[in-house]
């Protein structure tokens, strides 16, 4: 049974947000001839308010104006602005469409869409395909949750395939939008303070990936993830499921046998050694073997496949090891905005750790990192404005905890409590914007501030 296809109606368009996001949706609206109107609560930067000039894109700053908002046929809302907001509720009691940036664009797009959304590893997985593509020589594009909206590659060329990295915030706003292609890594608690601290609500959104496809479409999921395997079973979905697999064999999907991952989907099924990565450490084996999954569905030949993830270096500001200094490594690992993710950072440690945290609690749970703790860390550096929770949480697990406000009094206080032998750990497991613009900008301030030491 094919799902009814939701209509828009074009012809007055209100983008809520001044972001990347709604930027591209603005320049896409414009460059499509609608009548489009941006409103932004805060102070555009300089670089997107001369764009808009440019585009002769009509928009406001500091505060929404209700009437122009309502005037909309449609609102095009940044995915930062949750549906709770009172601008929201008000379009919605009148009877305005509000969508994400990436419905829209999808709207405006018959290009194949491969959209890569989970808890953690989606960036690692998006660039790692965009890595494929390239090698490959495929027509693409890559962005989304990073890099360049979706939207504004729509609007600036055509492409083959348009690579995507989606957030549950972006998949909120979606009606229509029909990846040819959904990856769903892992979901784990995150951003539960945006889903009434409700798991199974922030696990429906991520689920909302599949919900257009259909019989030709595929969605590689995350077999050993439990939660995704319970949602699957009530979840009513038309596409071919091609799951993956580090600790059992399938005979449809991708497994790791003997430490050789075997992708069997064809009738040619693809091998490779796990020594032959790039990528070291058990999360990216799963996001080796998501990717690969995904590049042999779309006909990547098995030797380029082979050739790219040997290639691949990895992404900025996850485990990146910045500098070593007086015998001790920096690594920043800004990205971690998650408890999950951090449990990552943490379990690949193999010398005694420093460990930078803290940020915007987003309703963590702690507990599991306790072992961890215990383990790798010790002496814990809070970052942030509130280091309430963490204090309480890690304050029985280490000798030495000490509180700071800014990136480089956090630096300076690891550089002291660290040896010769030690690693010093940037890992907030926290949202960046108590202090940061986002965790690019709280990993850049990390390095500028290990380059100055």
């Amino acid at each position: 049974m094919t799902q009814e296809k939701f209509t828009y109606n074009f012809s007055n368009i209100v983008i809520l947000g001044g972001g990347i996001s709604g930027m591209g949706a603005a320049l896409l609206a414009a460059s499509r001839g609608y009548k489009v109107f941006l409103s932004n609560r805060d102070e555009l930067s300089d670089a997107f308010a001369k764009a808009l000039q440019t585009h002769n894109i009509p928009y406001e700053t500091g505060a929404h104006t209700l009437e122009k908002i309502l005037a909309a046929s449609l609102i095009v809302k940044s995915p930062g602005i949750p549906d709770t907001a009172v601008i929201i509720q008000k379009a919605t009691k009148a009877r305005i469409p509000v969508i994400s940036e990436i419905e829209f664009a999808a709207e405006h797009s018959d290009e194949t869409i491969v959209a890569v959304t989970g808890s953690n590893g989606k960036t690692t997985v998006t660039s790692l395909l965009g890595h494929l593509f390239t090698q490959a020589g495929m027509d693409h594009t890559m962005g989304g949750n990073i890099g360049k909206s979706f939207a504004q590659q729509v609007t600036e060329s055509p492409a083959e395939v348009r690579l995507i990295e989606v957030s549950s915030f972006q998949l909120d706003g979606i009606n229509n939008f029909k990846p040819k292609v959904a990856v769903l890594l892992n979901v784990t608690p995150d951003h539960l303070d945006r889903y009434d601290y409700k798991f199974e609500n922030y696990l429906a959104s991520k689920m909302r990936i599949a919900m257009n496809q259909d019989q030709d479409d595929y969605l590689v999921y995350n077999a050993d993830d439990e939660a995704i395997v319970q949602a699957l079973k009530t979840t009513p979905i038309r596409s071919t499921l091609v799951p993956f697999s580090m600790t059992k064999e399938l005979e449809y999907g991708a497994s790791l046998i003997n430490n050789t991952i075997k992708i069997a989907i064809d009738q040619t099924p693809f091998t490779m050694p796990l020594e032959q990565l790039s990528l070291k450490g058990q999360h990216n084996t799963a996001n080796a073997m998501a990717a690969a999954t995904t590049a042999k569905l779309l006909k990547i030949r098995k030797e380029t496949i082979r050739q790219s993830m040997q290639s691949f270096q990895g992404v900025e500001h996850r485990l990146e090891q910045v500098l070593k200094i007086n015998k001790v490594q920096y690594i920043n690992d800004s990205k971690a905005t998650n408890v999950n993710a951090t449990f990552y950072a943490l379990d690949s440690m193999e010398q005694p750790t420093v460990w930078i945290v803290g940020g915007v609690d987003k309703g963590n749970d702690y507990s599991q990192l306790y072992h961890l703790v215990n383990k790798h860390v010790k002496a814990i550096v809070c970052l942030g404005v509130d280091n309430s929770k963490i204090v309480e949480a890690f304050g029985s697990c280490v000798e030495q905890m000490v509180e700071t406000n800014s990136m480089e009094d956090a630096v300076r206080v690891a550089y002291k409590l660290a040896n010769a032998g030690d690693t010093v750990l940037l890992s907030p497991a926290c949202a960046s914007f108590d202090l940061f613009d986002n965790y690019e900008d709280r990993g850049r301030q990390f390095k500028k501030a290990v380059r100055g030491l």
